[in-house]
């Protein structure tokens, strides 16, 4: 599982991981934390650490086949063109599908509007062995439903500590949880609208109501800053991903659940049948 991870001078873990009194307003959307190299040598480790998260997420299934209840859950939370469909297929890209349990939460629909606002968001739970992904979450009920003023502030301001409590239970129960908040530039999220309106192959991505989304920008940033604020904690921190550079952010998102799985200390499950005896009926068969 080894390869050249010289580039990282410092760990995506600990540059990227919201400590408290994070300042969003200063927060260098086009950087780069952590890592030396230029876009070439990022696409490069890209393929190189993914074969790493290959490996280990087959560890992961493998076990969870073998009755190991523990999984990993990767949130992205972001706005909109800040690359979260790019990461599922670029970065969950690198293993196998038949081990990722991939859920996009959009508009609730009418039947989701009947119940609790988590109720969705435990139905797409990873179980044991699965490696679970959130295209946004839990966490639009903190964030939308706040800049939209879709429910009283006493009704939004409750589910900070709502979630962080489902959480630990989540977490208690054997998931890993990795959240990233992904934050482009108003300029680059322009230029991305602006590609999808030049190009037919990306019409189908654009949505008018971007446009008028990005008339709340800074309202959806106070919005992200308490987020984070009141919701990274020990069990389940959130690590903030400059996303101007879509390189960049594929290749520390890699790194974040790469040092998850690595953290579980996963071997492959003894056989649970006598494998000398298995070799004999196979050679007689």
């Amino acid at each position: 599982m080894a390869s050249d991870n010289s580039l990282w001078k410092s760990s995506a873990v600990d540059v990227l991981r919201a400590d408290p009194g994070f300042d969003l307003d200063n927060f260098d959307r086009k950087g780069t934390p952590g890592f030396t190299g230029n876009k070439s040598d990022g696409e490069r480790l890209l393929g190189e650490r993914g074969q790493v998260l290959s490996d280990l997420q087959e560890l992961l299934y493998a076990n969870g086949r073998s009755g190991d209840k523990r999984s990993v859950l990767l949130v992205l939370q972001g706005m909109d063109t800040a690359g979260k469909g790019g990461m599922v297929r670029h970065v969950i890209g690198h293993v196998d599908p038949s081990g990722v349990k991939h859920a996009a939460f959009g508009v609730p629909t009418e039947e989701e509007k009947k119940h609790h606002y988590l109720w969705r968001i435990e139905k797409e739970l990873p179980r044991g062995g699965y490696l679970g992904v959130f295209d946004r979450s839990h966490y639009e009920d903190v964030l939308v439903v706040r800049v939209h003023d879709l429910v009283p502030p006493d009704v939004w301001g409750a589910r900070y500590d709502e979630i962080n409590d489902f959480e630990e239970k989540l977490v208690a129960g054997g998931t890993t949880i990795v959240k990233v908040a992904m934050f482009l530039s108003l300029d680059e999220q322009k230029e991305r609208l602006e590609e999808r309106l030049d190009r037919p192959d990306k019409f189908w991505k654009y949505n008018p109501g971007d446009v008028t989304e990005r008339k709340l920008w800074p309202a959806y940033q106070q919005a992200y800053s308490a987020m984070i604020d009141k919701t990274s904690t020990e069990h389940a921190p959130w690590y903030v991903v400059p996303c101007d550079r879509k390189w960049y952010s594929r290749i520390a998102v890699t790194e974040l659940l790469i040092d998850a799985l690595e953290k579980l200390e996963l071997d492959w499950p003894k056989a649970d049948f006598d494998v000398e005896a298995e070799k004999a009926r196979l050679a007689e068969s």
